[in-house]
Formats: C-alpha cells, structure tokens, sequence
C-alpha cells in the first residue's frame, strides 16, 4: 500500500487522502482549509496529476472533509463518490453554502479564484454520489483483483463514516472523524472490532486532558444551569454553534430541558444554515431513522429569527437565548454580531459548546474573558467584556483516551496519525510508542509519499 496525505499545511485542514492499493487508486475525502483562502485552501492535486482514480469516498459533510469534492470530481467526471445516504443529501446543501461564503470572501478579500467552484460543478457532484448503507459491502474489481468497501457508523455527526477496505485478506481503516458517545440526536460510533492491518487514526484531542468526573451528560447539565442563571438575571445568552450537528443537538437538549423543568420556558432564536439543516434531519429522520430528530421540536419551541439590525455595544431589545453560526465566532457570522451587541452587557452571557481554534474570535475571546476588553476587528470596535464566557466540552469527536483504547485493541500492525495538529500528534505519538511498542507508528508530512 502506498499513501499521501494531501493537505499541503498538516494538522486539521484540506483533509485528503491518496491510497494506492494493488491496482487501485482511492481518495478519500477533499476538503478545505477553514483558516485559508482561496487556491491555498485546497488539497494539493497536483501530486495526482495523471493519475486514474478508481473511487472516491467521503466519510461526512464538514467542509474541510467536504469542500473540495467539486474540484476533483469536475476533474474526474467519470469517478464514483461512495457515501452514507445523509451525505448523499447533506453534501449538496452544504456545498451550495459554501459557494455563496465564497463570493461573500471575493468581494471582502479580492481574492481572483473564488469560487472554486460554481453550482453546476455540484450539480454533477450529485450525479457522482453513490450511497453504501452502514455495514454492507460493495466491490471494485481491476485487473483481476477486487477490494472490498465497508462504511461503519462514525458518530461525531449524522452520516459520519469510518471506512474499511479490504484487500488480499489484509484490511485499511480510516477512523475518519468519530465519536463513541451517543449524542442526544445520534447514536456513538460503531467501528470495526478485531485485528486491524493498518489503522488511519484521527488525533484532534490529543492536547486535551479529560476532565476527572466529566461526562457529556454533566457537562449539558452544566450548561443548563447557565443558561437559567443567566436568564434569571435578565439576560440573553448567545450559544455559538456549528450549523450541522450541534445546533440540531442542542435545540432537542433545549426543547427536552424545558419540558421537564430544568429551563424556563425561553424564547429561541435562530437563523442561517442550521435552520435549513433541520429540514434535512427531519426528512433523514422519517425516510431511515439515522437521526433522532424532527420538526415538531421547532415548533413546541416556538423558534423565531433574532432581529435583523443589531447595533455595537447596545443590548438585545429581544432577550433569550441565541442558538446561530458560526460555532468559533468568526468574522461577520451571525454568533460574531450578536456577541458584538452583548458583550458589554454583564446581565448576558456567551456559552460556547465545543472546540473553538485559538486563532478565531471565539478562540480568542475565551483566552481574553478575564480581560477588560475585546477587539471585534471586522467592526474596529472595542468592547468592555462584561458579560459572563465559559466553555463546555460538547465536541463531536472522541476523547484521546477512547482513541488510544480502540487502537490498542485493534492491535494494528501500522497505524498512521492524521487530523490533529502538532501537540495533538505528539502525545499520540509517545503514548503509543510505549504500548505498542511492536507497531509501525507513522506521523506522514504532508505531500510525502509513504509506502508500507
């Protein structure tokens, strides 16, 4: 087996992978760079010039798994993309967000290239997508030799896979990016057990500790708790989320809290892309039940729009809570004005729920919450930080210790590391140096080819 990692700045970014099994020439994923630009957010294709591929396969619809499909399948029109059936129906919708965020950059930023891509390049990326239900198989045969597909349930969002390929009886997993926890709308990931040949391993949380006596159970029931309190005093509380998984989880954690009483009956508000989500979770709902959600909670909840003009620095005149994107805040996203609007107010509060780059707004307000000020820089505006900051650990993807348990079992003869930045990859390194001490351990650079 041959490999490349093709997102050309390591750590989290363009995930993209080339593998070369027997005669067979796979991808797996192409995303783009949430931190970069234009042509400088791509995979590096360049290092498969000429190169025939046989299939590729997209493991969820996150951007930086997602973003970049278009390119290589307008680039390879006649090549299968193998998905999960959400995805198949999720890709579209995200992908069509993605060109308009494109524009929205060209116009900001001059950047010349953008979009990469135009809705017709979806339109035959739709054609392209083949679905593969979880646990069933599906052959590709070449040259006299076939490999075997197999999508496991991944958890971390709805239609998230890892994938298993077989081939000469030896088998490849790619963890993609996975949670074992079942989250309120989703059932934990289902991996495959047993002896794994060589293991693709996804690293995001390897710099980060687990809390002793913390669970995602206590720590939404800790959120709960701060969202009443910041209520009871007369406030509003802005809870930045991602617009696919999170807002969704959290609106049924909202919904069923009030139900039962933990949470004063509220209003909700929420708007952008993550309302439209909803409608996809819904109809995924009712069509296989891969997703324990529908849209009866938007309507017990009453879930309206926030107001359309909000000034600097002047508080909500609509109190409640604010459930909108993007979930690190970044420049000129909902979460981004709202927080400008009620930050310098000490009654409100800002819940954040999962991981927030520390390059980002949201990263960067968390760090700066015991200072007396914030910059929002798109706006040239200084903020008096007032209002409460705190951080919960909701994220979608498992923690570094169910990460190492899974590998150890697997007792993989290779194991490569991706999708965790440097200090992540490192303590996987060295914890698993020590107890696998018999496996071939690789941290790939990027754009290198690897041969095992």
């Amino acid at each position: 087996m041959e490999f490349i990692d093709l997102n050309p700045h390591g750590e989290i970014g363009s995930n993209c992978t080339f593998i070369k099994i027997g005669p067979f020439n796979l991808l797996i994923d192409a995303g783009l760079h949430p931190k970069k630009l234009g042509n400088d957010a791509m995979p590096d294709f360049n290092h498969i010039n000429g190169c025939s591929i046989d299939c590729i396969l997209l493991t969820h619809c996150h951007l930086d798994h997602l973003g970049s499909l278009p390119i290589i399948t307008r680039d390879h029109p006649n090549v299968p993309v193998i998905t999960t059936i959400p995805n198949k129906l999720l890709a579209p919708r995200m992908l069509r967000n993605s060109i308009n965020v494109m524009k929205r950059q060209k116009e900001e930023k001059g950047i010349k290239e953008l979009p990469l891509y135009v809705h017709k390049d979806i339109d035959h990326l739709k054609r392209a997508l083949v679905t593969l239900p979880y646990g069933k198989s599906k052959f590709l045969h070449k040259d006299n030799e076939s490999i075997e597909i197999k999508l496991h349930r991944a958890g971390h969002i709805i239609g998230a896979c890892a994938i298993e390929l077989t081939h000469n009886k030896k088998n490849i997993v790619l963890s993609g990016d996975v949670l074992f926890k079942p989250q309120r709308t989703l059932k934990g990931a289902k991996l495959p057990k047993g002896h794994i040949n060589t293991l693709f391993l996804e690293t995001t949380r390897g710099a980060t500790k687990r809390q002793i006596g913390s669970s995602r159970e206590s720590e939404l029931e800790r959120l709960i708790q701060s969202i009443q309190l910041i209520i009871n005093r007369g406030g509003s509380c802005l809870i930045p989320v991602f617009a696919l998984g999170r807002m969704q989880e959290i609106l049924k954690v909202l919904f069923e809290s009030m139900e039962t009483g933990k949470l004063s009956k509220t209003p909700v508000y929420a708007k952008g892309l993550g309302m439209d989500v909803c409608n996809y979770f819904d109809k995924i709902n009712q069509r296989n039940g891969l997703v324990d959600f529908n849209l009866k909670i938007l309507k017990k909840l009453n879930v309206r729009a926030p107001e359309a003009k909000l000034r600097l620095g002047k508080n909500l005149k609509k109190k409640g809570i604010y459930l909108v994107s993007s979930g690190m805040m970044v420049e000129r996203t909902p979460s981004y004005h709202i927080a400008a609007s009620l930050l310098a107010h000490k009654v409100n509060g800002i819940c954040f729920i999962g991981y927030c780059d520390p390059d980002t707004p949201g990263g960067k307000l968390i760090e700066q919450k015991n200072n007396e000020t914030f910059f929002f820089e798109a706006f040239d505006y200084l903020s008096p930080i007032l209002a409460s900051i705190d951080k919960y650990d909701l994220s979608g993807h498992a923690d570094r210790e169910s990460l190492i348990k899974f590998a150890e079992k697997s007792n993989a003869k290779n194991i490569i590391l991706n999708h965790g930045d440097n200090e992540a990859r490192k303590w996987f390194k060295d914890v698993l140096r020590k107890s696998m001490p018999k496996t071939n351990l690789i941290d790939p650079d990027p754009c290198k080819l690897y041969s095992i």
